[in-house]
């Protein structure tokens, strides 16, 4: 168990580090925080999401956005 919670604290860090970039994190659609992001995770039963990273002009990481994806067999 300690290792979930390890994982899911490494993710908040590095979520909470492109926070403090000013990189806004976007979840389905909707602007999320870094907890919003690990708690969706933690609960999560079925399926994963996907990152997207989206850069700007300048090739610097500017959004970074998860998509629930899921496995043909879990519909």
């Amino acid at each position: 168990m300690a290792t979930i919670n390890t994982a899911y604290k490494s993710l908040y860090f590095e979520l909470k580090s492109y926070e403090e970039l000013g990189i806004t994190m976007i979840m389905n659609g909707y602007e999320a925080s870094p907890l919003q992001i690990v708690l969706a995770h933690m609960i999560r039963e079925v399926g994963t999401y996907m990152r997207d990273y989206q850069m700007n002009d300048n090739g610097g990481l500017e959004t970074l956005a998860f998509h629930e994806v899921h496995d043909v067999d879990d519909y």
